[in-house]
């Protein structure tokens, strides 16, 4: 007896069956088995990053160097998230601690000052090297973590005696964070971190600068942390899963592109330079071989004669026969040649419109707008250079949170405790936690950078006031937002109204403004009580 069989239902390409394309499709072959080639091994983020970890770094590092816009890209970050002073808002968990909010107001102005005063430094006392301030150092902290993935600084001690703060800080380049003499990773050591059982890093491994020689030598090993809690080694970077030992640069999903352009732009310019570079070409009778000879030029003494010689006879020629018209030569040529003209061709080709849309994928993958990666603001109205500002400020502020602030904090953490210790601060005496006890509560603290790029100042600033007014606002929000300290508009405001009052000058309008506005209220408000009486 025959059993009859159900015939297959095939999807577009003949051979994948419908019921695969009822799930979903990237998972299988896609449409006419476009994706069948396509089988990426599922990998960590380690086994994906430490192979060529040094390499990828490596060609971060050339682009940087050798391209505009990798370097403009680095110049951004540095500018919207740091800016020309990373100011200190110390504000202790005064609840947590056990004290009054007046009490953590004066701490945190003793601390502000004391803080100022040592990172901002001219000399540059907090730098090993002596070549930075604070601010300095965070700003090549966050290019460090833009080309590199991650940031390293060491916490030293300064053995003289010769300042009131010992501490000091070393930027350590990713670079010089390798296993000890170059060997591979293992379990618990990874890329020149040593970690433990759980994942967390116990110290790293340091290599000397090898330069003027090819390798380094020697490598240290620093602990993460001191016994006592004190940071020793600070490594900041933004994991993308767990097990990450080491960062990723921000270059890896647009470096191909980069390069490309590159070359591309290279290309272009010798292009239009050889294009610009010849008027006219003349045509000889001399077949390829001769031309050939004459070119590279010939071993033998009857070549060399015959190039000569040739030569000469073109020389002659067009000297004994210089024909002019309205002071423009006009030669007649040498029979058997031809004057050919070359004009000049246009060199863009449609090559405009190609590397704005390789700029427009670059800049996606840096988490920039188009407009300031490529510098070009033109053919924009308000409302799209706003939006594209917004875009990149919220990508801003995410690495000033995580990138920028966590460097400065544990920075600031490691000079608050010598700070403590030498009584330049003290503690209020009511505080239920000393310093070691709640390392965090004392030293909670947020950054101002640099303010938001303001595209209309007069709408910006309608805004604040109107934010502020509804409630849906403080100034301390909105001065932070064009990278001040309210404290110190307030502080200043205050100096200038009492300087311009003892000059004889009458205040400014809108403090007359503000003035009658109150005044107002204040008589409203009292009517309104006796007719309520």
């Amino acid at each position: 007896m025959k059993t009859s069989t159900i015939p297959t239902l095939l999807g577009p390409d003949g051979m994948t069956s419908l019921r695969e394309y009822a799930g979903y499709h990237g998972g299988g072959s896609g449409f006419g088995g476009q994706l069948r080639a396509w089988n990426p091994p599922s990998e960590s983020v380690d086994a994906a990053l430490l192979p060529n970890f040094t390499r990828g770094n490596a060609r971060a590092d050339d682009l940087v160097r050798n391209n505009g816009y990798a370097a403009n890209a680095i110049q951004l970050h540095q500018d919207h998230i740091v800016g020309s002073f990373f100011r200190l808002s110390h504000r202790p968990s005064w609840r947590y601690l056990g004290i009054g909010e007046e009490e953590a107001r004066a701490f945190s102005r003793e601390v502000e000052a004391a803080w100022k005063e040592f990172a901002e430094d001219d000399c540059c006392c907090i730098d090993v090297e002596r070549k930075r301030t604070f601010t300095m150092m965070i700003r090549e902290g966050v290019a460090m973590h833009a080309f590199n993935g991650e940031l390293f600084v060491q916490a030293t001690w300064d053995t003289s005696s010769s300042r009131l703060f010992r501490t000091q800080f070393r930027m350590v380049s990713p670079k010089r964070i390798s296993n000890p003499n170059n060997t591979g990773d293992s379990r618990n050591c990874r890329a020149g971190v040593q970690l433990n059982d759980s994942g967390a890093a116990l110290g790293y491994y340091v290599s000397e600068d090898g330069y003027p020689g090819w390798m380094p030598q020697k490598w240290t090993w620093i602990p993460r942390e001191l016994p006592g809690g004190r940071a020793s080694f600070i490594h900041v970077f933004e994991p993308v899963e767990d097990g990450q030992t080491r960062g990723a640069n921000v270059f890896y999903s647009v470096m191909e592109q980069m390069k490309m352009l590159d070359t591309l732009q290279n290309t272009q310019l010798q292009s239009a330079i050889v294009k610009a570079m010849y008027a006219a070409t003349i045509e000889s009778e001399l077949d390829t071989q001769s031309a050939m000879d004459f070119i590279l030029g010939a071993n033998s003494q009857e070549q060399r004669d015959k190039l000569t010689g040739w030569i000469g006879e073109i020389a002659a020629y067009y000297a004994a026969a210089p024909v002019r018209l309205g002071g423009a030569k006009v030669p007649h040529l040498m029979p058997g040649d031809s004057l050919n003209l070359q004009t000049a061709q246009d060199t863009d080709n449609g090559y405009s419109v190609f590397e704005q849309s390789l700029l427009r994928y670059i800049a996606a993958g840096l988490g920039v707008s188009y407009e300031q990666l490529s510098r070009n603001y033109a053919q924009m109205s308000y409302s799209t250079a706003r939006a594209s500002a917004n875009e990149s400020w919220a990508y801003f502020m995410g690495r000033r949170k995580f990138v920028a602030s966590r460097q400065a904090s544990q920075m600031f953490l490691c000079w608050l405790e010598e700070a403590i210790v030498r009584r330049v601060v003290t503690l209020p005496p009511k505080a239920r936690f000393s310093f070691q006890e709640a390392r965090s509560a004392w030293g909670n603290c947020d950054w101002i950078g640099s303010g938001r790029m303001a595209i209309d100042g007069l709408k910006e600033v309608q805004e604040a006031v109107m934010l502020i007014e509804a409630g849906l606002s403080t100034y301390e929000k909105e001065c932070a937002k064009r990278g001040d300290d309210y404290q110190e508009i307030f502080a200043q405001q205050v100096r200038e109204t009492m300087e311009r009052r003892a000059a004889g000058l009458k205040p400014p309008a809108w403090a007359a403004a503000a003035f009658e506005s109150g005044l107002r209220q204040s008589t409203e408000e009292e009517k309104s009580d006796s007719r309520a009486a």
